[in-house]
């Protein structure tokens, strides 16, 4: 392809609505451009890399016996009622109607159309295990769209789905994906980890999340560097407290005045405590009902594993009204003494004593609170976000948080699905079983933002081979020296006959500029014409990854060029 007929648009300024390298990189690099908040158009090499990794999936996916199927992007109500997903989902679905007003939903995700189109067609134990898969848009209407195309609205995801007869063919079938997983970021050039994670709304048991760790990821990663174990911070198996203040002499519980003392810093300083010795009373709304839940002033909670812990399908926190309802008191002053409402607390606080709490009274806390003695809790669970120097839950070493970039998730869903909907099977002995299901998802869109996060320096993009949009670029310096112009076409066509994906910057344009342009680009290999270096005989040959320069006699050229490209692969 010839640059002066290529449509890539580039950017010398960075734009002022990107935050992260990789949203502005994609921008001014001519990958994508926004059509609306959370919605972009793919231009031609933004469209070459997403189809490079889409090629990749399906090779591995093909691989490991799956088969590709298109499922359509519009689902009636009535089938995400079955799965009693249309309420949870709730405002991060795209809902329209048709003309006759009957309700339909922008696909989010395929769970329940693949159970649908399996129950029609699946009859027998024979015609199990079957595993298949798409690539295709899903829609969500994400509160905060950001991060370019790492949280938008509208992105292309590739899911697959995994019905069997027994539980020893979906581990089988789960271990396939997973390996397979494993190959596709690393052919996509990802440094990933595996961790063990929360199925949230999709639901299901076992679930592993493949995430790269960057600064600007969303979901907070446990790691602890001497047994290996990872986990999201949704997903710690066991979160243990840490080392309470624990007194043996309960204190008499007294109310003291903290004027306009609400957050747990300005009530420990103005107290002369720790916050580790204050307790936080959060008062939430589980499917409209308020509940208290008491944590350690120096903890967070999670409210994935609040959800879990108390089978609520909906969460929030409760507004400063509902609060002063719920505890007669104003916002920032909640405690569990004479609270009517159901109280759990977190296991942090469990072996507390004479610790500090919210009196449910404008300006007062009380002190020396001891649980029993002064109030009663419902249960202790574990609700609390980890955080770094907490024991790892394997080995008891500390562990370490990291931030991280969810690309794939993998899901053993048992019979979440399959058992509402009414997929069932008849096994050998011609008695009628519900089946197994697993589900396994990749970003594909949100790989792009990935790839660049990890690979890129303060020129520009510095794609892997295996899904830069081209092999190598040809730089004449100079179009109006003849030498350099045919020599550069014959370079050109060349390499394109031998089947490299060329670029020819054929433009009039300054040498500087070419250059800028193919760094920021990210192409793998530069192959410059300039006056002195021809004068010798000479190519000279850089590479993007190393900034390595060669020099080859420009015989050699075409051939250099193969070699280095395959050596990059």
């Amino acid at each position: 392809m010839k640059r002066s007929e290529y449509f890539q648009p580039t950017l010398k300024e960075v734009p002022s609505d990107a935050e992260v390298i990789s949203h502005k990189l994609m921008i001014r690099a001519g990958l994508i451009r926004r059509l609306t908040s959370g919605v972009y158009s793919y231009l031609p090499s933004g469209l070459k890399v997403l189809q490079k990794i889409q090629e990749i999936i399906r090779q591995e996916m093909n691989a490991c016996g799956a088969l590709e199927v298109l499922l359509p992007a519009i689902h009636p109500k009535e089938l995400w009622d079955e799965s009693g997903r249309w309420e949870l989902y709730g405002e991060n679905m795209f809902h329209l109607f048709d003309r006759r007003k009957k309700p339909f939903c922008l696909a989010p995700t395929h769970e329940e159309a693949i159970t649908n189109l399996v129950r029609s067609e699946v009859r027998s134990y024979r015609d199990l295990p079957l595993l298949l898969y798409q690539i295709q848009t899903k829609f969500r209407d994400e509160a905060r769209p950001r991060f370019g195309t790492m949280r938008a609205k509208e992105f292309l995801m590739k899911d697959a789905y995994s019905f069997h007869a027994d539980p020893k063919s979906l581990e089988e079938t789960y271990k396939k994906v997973y390996d397979a997983y494993v190959r596709i970021f690393k052919r996509c050039g990802l440094d990933c980890q595996i961790v063990e994670a929360d199925p949230g709304l999709i639901g299901g048991g076992l679930s592993n999340e493949f995430v790269v760790l960057a600064p600007c990821g969303e979901d907070t990663i446990v790691l602890c560097n001497s047994c290996g174990y990872r986990a999201n911070s949704e997903k710690v198996e066991k979160n243990l407290p840490g080392k309470n203040p624990v007194s043996s002499e309960l204190k008499k519980m007294e109310e003291v005045n903290t004027p306009e003392k609400k957050t747990v810093e300005e009530v420990a300083q103005f107290l002369k405590i720790k916050p580790s010795e204050l307790v936080k009373t959060l008062i939430y709304f589980a499917d409209d009902s308020p509940i208290a839940v008491l944590v350690a002033g120096d903890r967070e909670i999670n409210e994935s594993k609040l959800m879990s812990v108390i089978g609520a399908k909906k969460l929030f926190l409760a507004g400063a009204s509902q609060i002063e309802e719920a505890t007669g008191g104003p916002s920032g002053f909640s405690g569990p003494v004479g609270l009517k409402i159901k109280t759990i607390a977190d296991i942090s606080i469990k072996g507390m004593s004479n610790f500090v709490i919210g009196a449910n009274k404008a300006d007062t806390h009380f002190i020396n609170v001891n649980i029993e003695r002064d109030f009663k809790v419902s249960e202790f669970v574990d609700v609390k976000m980890p955080k770094a120097g907490d024991p790892c839950p394997k080995c008891g070493a500390k562990i370490e948080l990291g931030t991280g970039i969810e690309l794939g998730h993998t899901f053993n869903l048992g019979t979440r699905y399959s058992s509402l909907m009414n997929a069932k099977f008849l096994d050998e002995k011609g008695v009628e079983n519900v089946m197994l299901m697993g589900c396994y998802g990749i970003g594909v869109s949100r790989i792009i933002s990935a790839v660049i996060e990890q690979h890129n320096d303060e020129n520009g993009i510095i794609w892997p081979k295996t899904i830069a949009p081209f092999d190598a670029i040809v730089i004449p310096l100079n179009m109006n020296d003849e030498i350099q112009k045919t020599l550069a076409f014959q370079i050109y066509e060349e390499l394109l006959k031998k089947g490299l994906d060329v670029l020819l910057d054929d433009r009039q344009d300054p040498a500087g500029a070419k250059f800028k342009d193919a760094d920021l680009i990210g192409i793998p290999l530069k192959i410059v014409l300039g006056d002195r270096a021809l004068k010798e005989g000479n190519i000279e040959m850089q590479i993007r990854s190393t900034q390595e320069k060669i020099k080859v006699k420009k015989e050699q050229a075409v051939e250099k060029a193969i070699q280095l490209c395959q050596k990059e692969a």
